[in-house]
């Protein structure tokens, strides 16, 4: 293969990359909504546990055939994929759910999804050793401060007393549980399908969630099924579950885990507007101030990625 024929191919892998992130974003925005949206309808832990359950059985025949052929792959690395369900599946959006009862959908998607990617930048280099250049922690550094003027609300005393309310706490750790999830993706165990990689953090994150989902029914009001709340649960086990995880895992091999974990910075710009327009709720100059930082410091952090290698 001769140098240009290299570079368009590392072009078209790193655009392919990018394209396939952007539509895991425009998923994933519509987590947020269904978090706030539905708050009076199911408790956080069994609208948790019926997403993964959902989508564990949605994406069964799609693994089907390879379960059984790549078990051994499965049981020599049990811890990792252990640890990769528990903080992919059973705790970020578990967190979010719970938050979702304390915080507008809006700062749900700013805080979670714009410090995500803060985590998984400081993570992918300590663990991953990936390198981080000057435009990337230019690019880093503006997240950084719109996340600082969103929660201050652009006021420097409450900056300096600031304090977390409780619905922050819980993204925040949300995003967190994300940021190492991004980091394990990229160790993922040869010889495992795409498919079956996701059915068994599904699966593996449910059986997590059943414990937990067990003692919440204990005091819960039980939940009233209707076609609403059924199609809201297909629509987070089909489509932010198994195609946006397919979508974003692909990504990831493409770009690595924080480049990828950039694009994460695009899904409170779609969240905003569809908070606006299904949950009525209030979009603010400081919403929108802090938005134009994230942007801008994703677009710094991806300059190499247009100059690429």
């Amino acid at each position: 293969m001769t140098k240009l024929e290299l570079e368009k191919s590392q072009r078209r892998l790193l655009l392919t990359g990018a394209a396939l992130a952007v539509l895991a974003t425009i998923i994933w925005s519509g987590n947020f909504i269904v978090a706030r949206g539905v708050i009076h309808n199911i408790p956080p832990i069994a609208l948790a546990f019926f997403r993964w359950l959902a989508a564990s059985l949605l994406i069964l025949p799609l693994a089907w055939k390879q379960i059984a052929v790549e078990w051994p792959i499965v049981r020599r690395n049990f811890f990792y994929f252990f640890w990769t369900a528990l903080t992919g599946v059973s705790l970020f959006n578990t967190f979010v759910y719970i938050a979702g009862h304390y915080s507008p959908a809006i700062n749900l998607a700013l805080i979670g999804t714009t410090s995500s990617p803060v985590m998984a930048i400081i993570l992918a280099r300590i663990f991953l050793k990936e390198k981080v250049t000057l435009l990337r922690f230019s690019g880093l550094a503006l997240c950084i401060t719109g996340i600082l003027y969103l929660l201050s609300a652009g006021s420097l005393q409450r900056l300096i007393a600031l304090e977390f309310g409780k619905g922050d706490a819980w993204v925040l750790l949300g995003a967190l549980a994300f940021a190492i999830y991004n980091i394990l993706v990229r160790k993922k165990p040869g010889g495992i399908s795409a498919q079956n990689f996701l059915f068994t953090i599904f699966t593996f994150g449910t059986l997590m969630l059943l414990p937990a989902w067990l003692y919440e029914s204990t005091y819960s009001a039980p939940i009233e099924w209707n076609g609403y709340l059924i199609s809201v649960v297909l629509y987070l086990g089909l489509g932010t579950s198994v195609i946006a995880f397919l979508c974003w895992n692909a990504a990831i091999a493409r770009l690595g885990a924080a480049r990828t974990a950039l694009f994460g910075n695009l899904i409170p710009i779609f969240s905003s507007l569809e908070a606006l327009w299904l949950l009525n709720e209030k979009i603010t100059m400081i919403h929108i101030t802090s938005g134009l930082m994230v942007v801008g410091g994703l677009v710094i952090a991806n300059l190499p990625l247009r100059k690429g290698r």
